[in-house]
């Protein structure tokens, strides 16, 4: 098994580290922490190198901490941010750290009886404990604010006239104190963190040199980018979200099968466990035959069922090939309503009462007066259409425009119509 840096290093996941931290990291069980901001109930994909980092960690031999800020997150981190985020109150950053750690649980091993195992813990449970003047006192005296104005974090608040709040500006201390704090009592001597926090991270390096006279070790990652300069895991529909209530995993495996090819290559790297050989031959198939997506399909398998599951993937999978026509009636009705909708988004819809429904002779009265004008212009038309074979209901194909309408509603009230090869309409009984 390659080391821990050596695994990043490979994977492209590398950025900024401080020089004693690989041979700190061969003298045996090392522990380190990466931070997670509990703004949301949910994680989203941009979190996932951090996760990922974490993980790697784990199975390199080493103890991972999740560090959620239940009490940075009352305050905002301004790292690169261009105005001061929205505070939480208890109760809601409560439910979201308990949301967190749920999702972080399907990539680290929480529960196990190794030395290594995952601890999850809540920056709020020692910060709250500190008055403000104990804090300004103990901790606030050992850090000068030249060194907390040079941080480039800082600096460009300040360049681009928008400022900063006192509140933002302690954010540094108090991340700094985080792993004065893990170092102190979890002998927990690394923190990890996306390359936007280095300058928070080495105050906590500092902090444990000054009050403590010990030493610690910084790494960072890469901020993830798209190929095109678009923010990587955001949408037209917002941000690309874990909690599959926020982001189906339909939608979430799309999202990662429509990545682009050059973002694929780098991708396939860093979201999934997959060693060098595979990733490798995989790279070299998808070069071949660059038409048949073989990263993307990849990278949406691997990483749709490690934050979801393999009957997730599976529906994602079927829900997909609805569209190019590799579907039965069956694929079909094995849809959940949600996934069904978000399938054929966009697309035509008409309703029709259940009365309406239930008093229907015959195929052809569906597109007569009750859904007229919406899928066919005219019976005539329907006729003909049905008759030439180019009519689908529930990817049953018509032939009869006469015959009697003997279908099982999706969903106890849908019907899908397709209309020639990419034509499709919603009919809704309700």
């Amino acid at each position: 098994m390659n080391s821990f840096i050596e695994e990043l290093r490979w994977r492209g996941m590398l950025q900024d580290m401080t020089p004693e931290i690989e041979e700190h990291l061969t003298k045996g069980m090392a522990s380190a922490y990466l931070g997670f901001d509990p703004t949301a109930d949910s994680l989203h994909i941009g979190h996932l190198v951090g996760v990922m980092t974490l993980l790697h960690f784990q199975r390199a031999g080493h103890k991972p901490f999740a560090l959620v800020g239940g009490a940075t997150g009352m305050i905002g981190d301004p790292s690169f941010k261009s105005a001061e985020r929205n505070l939480l109150d208890k109760v809601t950053l409560d439910h979201n750290v308990a949301c967190i750690q749920g999702q972080l649980a399907k990539f680290l091993d929480f529960s196990g009886s190794t030395s290594n195992k995952a601890e999850l813990v809540n920056n709020y449970d020692w910060m709250s404990q500190f008055s403000f003047l104990d804090f300004i006192r103990d901790i606030g005296k050992h850090i000068t604010v030249n060194y907390m104005m040079s941080k480039d974090s800082v600096k460009r608040r300040l360049e681009d006239g928008n400022g900063l709040s006192f509140t933002e500006f302690t954010y540094q201390l108090i991340q700094g104190y985080d792993f004065y704090h893990l170092w102190k009592n979890k002998n927990c001597s690394i923190q990890l963190g996306g390359s936007d926090q280095w300058g928070n991270i080495v105050t906590g390096t500092e902090l444990i040199r000054k009050i403590g006279g010990g030493s610690a070790y910084a790494l960072t990652v890469p901020l993830i980018t798209k190929a095109d300069g678009s923010k990587f895991g955001k949408t037209e529909g917002g941000s690309v979200w874990l909690d599959p209530e926020k982001t189906s995993p339909y939608a979430f495996y799309q999202f990662w099968l429509n990545v682009s090819d050059e973002d694929a290559a780098k991708y396939i790297r860093i979201f999934t466990v997959l060693d060098q050989e595979i990733i490798e031959k995989l790279e070299s198939e998808h070069a071949e035959a660059p038409h048949l997506r073989i990263l993307q399909k990849e990278i949406a398998k691997q990483i749709t069922i490690m934050v979801h599951s393999e009957s997730d993937f599976d529906m994602a999978v079927k829900a997909s090939e609805i569209l190019f026509g590799k579907s039965s009636t069956e694929d079909l009705a094995a849809l959940d309503e949600r996934t069904f909708l978000q399938v054929f988004e966009g697309v035509p819809q008409v309703q029709i009462s259940q009365e309406d429904y239930s008093g229907l002779n015959s195929v052809l009265d569906l597109f007569g007066d009750i859904t007229e004008g919406v899928v066919f212009a005219s019976k005539g038309e329907a006729r003909k259409m049905i008759q030439g074979g180019g009519v689908s209901i529930n990817k049953e194909k018509l032939s009869d425009p006469n015959a009697e309408i003997n279908l099982t509603l999706l969903q106890n009230k849908y019907l899908l119509v397709q209309k020639g090869k990419k034509n499709y309409y919603i009919v809704e009984v309700k």
